[in-house]
């Protein structure tokens, strides 16, 4: 009865006043969030347990701890609630868990021609804004029927002002070559002006519009101009065709419908922007009620839904919420102007949910599907390596580099759901210089050799520039330290139940010490090396104190493992890769105090190069655009730090 007494005690100062609460356990983690009109009316039905649910009364009886923010309204509740909900997670609330930021096409208008392209994250001033889209394959067709259809530049402005003859896009006919000036800025502005209308959805007026000056040039014979413009209105009758459903009349609103089966449920969400069908994405939010009603499910989504994104004046929907004017105060509240939410029974509207409808039952069936087989994979796993339990949380290891060089590990986490790309870690080695073998495999590396082979191994000790086993220590070091220092009871959920290690005997007896020393000797360790020829299929498990062994070539349980080892080398090929490229592109410049992206760039077009900038004196410093006296000097005396003058201009 703890709980409910810290809910008795806290109830004493509660006011009347609407607002969220938070049930805090004994770490201080949220256990669930809550909304109220009035908090103290709504708190002490917490304290009546004979009439609770039971997973009500486990989380009451785990309560240490309550918190609550009083609102000026029940519709500002209910916006925090959502925002706290998606920050938490609290275990016992129905969670949108959607690590995925949403693509936005963006218009930069402070160029004088502006540019089409991709964007996420925060916006900025001088571009326009339009979306969401569900993916980045919906942005990039968008973006491509603008160049066709308005032959709009999609380029940077670095390689815009770079240019000295029109390029690939332009011979396609998919850009109007800006940077050449093909076109003029008045011309420009008008397909500018054109797009922005059909991103309004005012595609007709345009269509007309491109008909009229078609027969124009027509009739004064000029057929080659004829002829681009026929291309065009070609291609927006095209864009208008390819959307499998459309909402005539409306132009931004979004179509929401759930699906439920064996407990889960499926959200699908199409987005619909000026008119045009933006792409649909499916959500799968977790609760912990097997019974939850779709209602309750589709009421917490919503607000979710739309923490942090901007809601449309329309948003329709597959079920009637008891709540729905509740949640439509709060999203206009949010939005700044009216939202509505709508049921429709009939017409094209209708048919829109319906079809949204039957994208959610199928991707849940398909998602059921996909997790008993995953679940048999994983029951699998368990049987092969003599684990107590099905594992909930496999974490797989690698590391690459080149002779040392750009050297990166990586952590790769696969589940019950597949793989948690949210949960994946890189590690970007520091003191793996020196090769370091293992005691236990040192007596059989003759005479300092740089490598050896194990007996169904295929063990690889580097030299020189990168030592494999020091890197595992490493990375084990650093990840499993860190897990001991923020959670030492291991009562957490970040913990595995299983480690793989992309590597052999070696690899494995690294990362037996580390665990060792940190006192993890417990965790299971597997490690997965390729035979002789490093073929696939002929992989070896080595486990600690266990011969290592193979599976039989089409066993599923092998073609799983594999699936994981390879993820994980996967991902370290890329985390490496992206290291070596940016380390490739850093320049001298950019360890110069106060030297921005915008002042390289323009030292860089003056000079040409950063050796031409380190070889500059000071009054050709000053002498470069946009670089003013103070800078000039900076920009000197980093470079010739003994040079009178140097110091000059420094604040």
């Amino acid at each position: 009865m703890e709980g409910v007494a810290v809910i008795e005690a806290a109830l004493a100062t509660m006011p009347f006043a609407p607002g969220v609460y938070r049930m805090l356990d004994a770490k201080g983690d949220a256990l669930y969030v809550g909304k109220a009109r009035s908090l103290k009316k709504r708190v002490v039905a917490y304290t009546q347990i004979a009439r609770l649910p039971e997973r009500l009364r486990r989380m009451v009886h785990a309560t240490r701890r309550m918190e609550i923010i009083t609102t000026g309204s029940e519709a500002e509740a209910l916006l925090l609630e959502a925002n706290l909900i998606k920050k938490l997670r609290p275990r016992f609330n129905i969670v949108l868990r959607d690590d995925k930021s949403y693509p936005w096409l963006v218009l930069t208008e402070d160029h004088e021609f502006p540019q089409i392209t991709k964007h996420r994250g925060d916006r900025r001033k001088g571009a326009s804004y339009w979306g969401p889209f569900a993916s980045a394959w919906a942005v990039n067709q968008t973006i491509t029927a603008l160049e066709k259809v308005f032959l709009l530049r999609s380029c940077r402005d670095t390689v815009f002002e770079s240019r000295d003859r029109p390029c690939l896009l332009h011979q396609i006919k998919r850009c109007s070559a800006p940077c050449v000036e093909r076109i003029s800025r008045e011309d420009y502005a008008g397909l500018v002006k054109d797009a922005k209308k059909f991103l309004s959805g005012e595609t007709p007026s345009i269509q007309k519009r491109l008909a009229r000056e078609m027969e124009e040039a027509s009739m004064a014979m000029e057929f080659e101009r004829a002829a681009a413009i026929r291309d065009r209105i070609r291609g927006l009758t095209h864009i208008q065709g390819q959307n499998s459903i459309n909402l005539e009349g409306v132009g931004d609103a979004d179509v929401v419908a759930l699906h439920q089966i064996a407990g889960q449920s499926c959200v699908q969400v199409f987005f619909f922007r000026g008119g045009r069908n933006n792409g649909n994405r499916s959500f799968f939010p977790t609760h912990l009620k097997d019974d939850a009603a779709a209602e309750e499910v589709l009421s917490a989504f919503l607000t979710q839904l739309y923490d942090d994104l901007p809601p449309p004046p329309l948003v329709l929907l597959s079920h009637d919420l008891p709540d729905a004017g509740l949640i439509a105060e709060a999203l206009t509240l949010k939005a700044g102007r009216k939202v509505e939410l709508h049921r429709p029974q009939r017409g094209e509207k209708r048919s829109a949910i319906d079809h949204a409808a039957t994208n959610a039952r199928e991707a849940l069936e398909r998602r059921l599907a996909e997790g008993t087989a995953q679940a048999a994979l994983l029951e699998g796993v368990a049987r092969l390596f003599d684990l107590s339990e099905t594992p909930r949380r496999i974490e797989i290891y690698d590391n690459s580099h080149i002779q040392g060089s750009h050297a990166y590990g990586v952590m790769v986490v696969a589940g019950p759901e597949g793989f948690l790309k949210s949960a994946y870690r890189k590690y970007a080695i520091q003191g793996a210089v020196a090769p370091r073998i293992p005691a236990s495999v040192a007596a059989e590396v003759p005479g300092g050799l740089a490598a050896t082979r194990r007996a169904g191994g295929g063990d690889r000790i580097a030299s020189g520039g990168g030592d494999d086993f020091a890197m595992m220590r490493e990375v084990f070091e650093r990840r499993f330290g860190r897990a001991l220092k923020e959670d030492p009871e291991r009562q957490g959920e970040g913990w595995p139940d299983l480690v793989l290690i992309d590597g052999g005997a070696g690899q494995l007896s690294a990362a037996q010490e580390v665990m060792a020393e940190l006192g993890l000797g417990d965790l299971p360790l597997v490690a997965v090396a390729k035979g002789p020829d490093r073929d696939a299929g002929r992989e070896w498990f080595h486990r600690t104190g266990a011969a290592p062994f193979q599976l039989p070539p089409r066993d599923p349980v092998l073609y799983y493992l594999q699936r994981l080892r390879d993820e994980a080398h996967r991902f370290a090929i890329t985390t490496h890769r992206a290291g070596r490229s940016k380390a490739i592109t850093r320049s001298e410049l950019d360890e110069v105090p106060g030297v921005g992206s915008a002042i390289k760039r323009r030292l860089l077009h003056h000079f040409g190069s950063a050796r031409g900038v380190r070889q500059a004196g000071l009054e050709d410093l000053r002498n470069c655009p946009g670089i003013g006296p103070s800078m000039a000097s900076r920009i000197h005396g980093h470079f010739h730090p003994g040079a009178a003058g140097a110091n000059l201009g420094k604040g």
